[in-house]
């Protein structure tokens, strides 16, 4: 299920397959015009419905649930391929064992916003792509692909061989961020909540990086984080297309 106006708008922008698409009854027609016309140029059943029948399809639906195909994860050669399509030099996403569903959904949203190539992702110990990502995200689930592989560290020397650069955070011993060479084909390793980047994974980065702080706590949230780091990509790499 996907619950909630934009998400489900997003869906069917996107060109989504949706079986159906419920509504409660008692919302403005106004406020959902277009929805129910990308609705019914795809052929997707519509049904006005009272609001306790989707209230137990979804939970902060805001009147709106569509049921959906699950998401398909993309492979390593599509990010590849997203980049060349825009004439730009990759730049992805790493996210290790990352388990909050609202920090990946809060990822993929900035990852839409600054034009990111794609996310990759561990199959085992965290987040994959739910119906909470999809509604964190806000729609940008629809746009961003994921990869989701085996081995993060294989994929990291497989990214090498195709000519990627590795960046990771650290507080220690690295680099601010705001000197970080973003025009390089690049890939960002974010680490987990609560252990960061794990010791392999850093010892395969090309560059470190950190995040000056001068108050008391001594780390970011993790999509807070990805976020700042992703703005200075797109900043550099404005600055450098004129």
């Amino acid at each position: 299920m996907i619950a909630g106006k934009n998400p489900v708008l997003e869906a069917l922008r996107s060109g989504r397959e949706i079986n159906k698409l419920w509504i409660a009854e008692g919302v403005k027609k106004t406020g959902v015009q277009e929805l129910m016309d990308l609705a019914k140029e795809q052929g997707v059943l519509v049904q006005f419905v009272p609001k306790q029948k989707i209230d137990k399809l979804a939970e902060n639906h805001q009147g709106i649930v569509a049921s959906v195909a699950a998401y398909d994860y993309a492979q390593l050669d599509d990010l590849f391929d997203v980049a060349k399509a825009k004439n730009e030099d990759p730049f992805f996403l790493i996210l290790d064992e990352l388990e909050d569903p609202h920090n990946l959904g809060s990822i993929m949203r900035t990852a839409d916003a600054i034009g990111a190539h794609g996310i990759i992702i561990p199959k085992r110990r965290a987040v994959g792509l739910t119906a909470v990502v999809a509604k964190a995200s806000t729609g940008a689930i629809e746009h961003v692909p994921v990869v989701r592989v085996t081995n993060l560290a294989q994929t990291v020397d497989e990214l090498k061989d195709h000519g990627v650069w590795i960046a990771g955070t650290d507080a220690k011993g690295s680099a601010d961020y705001r000197k970080m060479d973003a025009t390089l084909p690049l890939a960002l390793i974010i680490g987990s909540e609560g252990k960061g980047m794990s010791r392999l994974l850093k010892d395969k980065c090309d560059f470190l990086y950190h995040l000056p702080m001068i108050g008391h706590v001594t780390s970011l949230n993790a999509s807070v984080a990805a976020a700042l780091l992703m703005y200075e990509v797109y900043r550099k790499r404005q600055e450098a297309n004129g």
